[in-house]
């Protein structure tokens, strides 16, 4: 069972990074946009070979994606970088607050 199962995941990995979804941004957006374009008709076609009947209008409309892995993750990177860059001003900003309170307690 683990070897299928690493097999299996193995394979998803190879077919990932075959398609170029594993790539950049630009390479990721090329390969939803042929799945968008393969993905209908190859499920028609096995409808056929399966003798199910699905007329097209049934089969539901591919999602449209506005989602730029890019942006999302310069986002982050900034919003880390932003915390990293004011994390010694906060720091002592609370050890200031926490030697008050000591303080207060002593009292």
């Amino acid at each position: 069972r683990f070897l299928v199962k690493g097999g299996l995941a193995g394979a998803a990995v190879y077919v990932a990074y075959d398609q170029g979804l594993l790539g950049s941004g630009i390479e990721s957006a090329e390969a939803l946009r042929k799945a968008q374009e393969t993905l209908p008709p190859a499920i028609q076609e096995w409808t056929n070979y399966l003798g199910w009947e699905v007329r097209a209008a049934q089969l539901p409309p591919t999602p449209k994606f506005e989602f730029s892995l890019a942006n999302s993750w310069n986002k982050g990177v900034h919003r880390v970088m932003s915390a990293l860059s004011v994390a010694p001003t906060k720091a002592c900003e609370y050890t200031v607050e926490g030697w008050k309170y000591v303080k207060d307690l002593v009292k």
